[in-house]
């Protein structure tokens, strides 16, 4: 006597709803429809390109001092330095365009290693749950207990000036926020239907990380990851201007905030060029970060 099998009784795997190219297409149109994104990518586009080719824009050496022509003001006599000259005598424009390249990497650098090492945890945790998601979750809990100002002057302090240090500090300050996002966002996918579907018909641990996790997760911790930038430029930025980041000579924001404080009475336009550019690099990072968040809501 033959049993009929139904079609209810095959467990029939559900395809994860992973980001399609309707997904990132219906991403790109309501990005291309949202003007104050558009502008503030722009400017953003223009300021990497401006210091992307610093060498051949800048029209003085960034080093080169002279006492004679120190402290020039904006658009002195012949224009040859149309944003004045530092404490030093060195060139203005010259020192921005060679300061955001240092300015820029302190600000992106430090977030991509944090995306990659606190994105890579907190997929673990969330996904693997019990005494792996324990551990990693306190451990992120014991960096939450400081605010970031003061560990990242806190562990730039232990480690002494530079560029590395200051690289290593803002780093640590990042990745427990990101495995936080990572961490909740994962827990939040890993018992859906389609996920359950897939542990049913056999696939291993690594595949539906790699197939059914990735591609719903990382787009969440790669939009929390942007809005970090502009953090991280102004936290780099501090620690170079209390001594704790980029040396002297180099030409970076921060350090020029604080080189250029005593100029603050005798020519306070040149003075704040530095705090404009981190104001406005800053603010562009966190309008195009938000742009991309309500681009990426399906709800939205």
């Amino acid at each position: 006597m033959s049993t009929a099998i139904t079609p209810a009784a095959i467990a029939v795997p559900q395809p994860a709803p992973a980001r399609s190219r309707g997904y990132w297409a219906g991403v790109a149109r309501r990005l291309s429809r949202d003007p104050v994104t558009l502008f503030f990518g722009a400017v953003l586009l223009l300021m990497a390109l401006a210091i992307l080719f610093a060498p051949l824009l800048a029209p003085h050496d960034p080093y080169q001092t002279s006492m004679i022509r120190r402290l020039r003001p904006i658009w002195f006599q012949d224009g040859r330095y149309p944003l004045g000259t530092d404490e030093l005598g060195r060139d203005m424009l010259t020192r921005l365009l060679y300061g955001g390249r240092l300015s820029w990497f302190l600000g992106i650098a430090p977030v991509l290693i944090a995306f990659a090492i606190g994105g890579t945890l907190g997929v673990v945790a969330g996904f693997a749950g019990g005494w792996v998601n324990m551990l990693i979750m306190r451990t992120t809990d014991v960096f939450y207990a400081f605010p970031s100002v003061l560990l990242a002057v806190a562990i730039s302090g232990a480690l002494g000036p530079g560029i590395s240090n200051a690289m290593l500090s803002l780093t640590l300050v990042f990745i427990p926020q990101i495995i936080r996002v990572a961490e909740s966002t994962t827990t939040s996918v890993r018992n859906l239907d389609y996920v359950e579907s897939a542990r049913a018909s056999g696939a291993g641990p690594l595949t539906i990380v790699r197939v059914h996790i990735l591609p719903n997760v990382l787009g969440p911790i790669f939009v929390y990851s942007t809005s970090l930038i502009s953090v991280s430029m102004i936290l780099a930025s501090g620690l170079s201007f209390l001594g704790l980041g980029t040396k002297p000579p180099e030409p970076e924001w921060g350090l020029m905030l604080n080189t250029l404080r005593t100029a603050i009475y005798t020519q306070p336009l040149i003075a704040m060029l530095p705090g404009v550019c981190i104001f406005v690099t800053s603010m562009c990072f966190n309008m195009v970060s938000d742009g991309l968040r309500t681009a990426m809501d399906v709800r939205g």
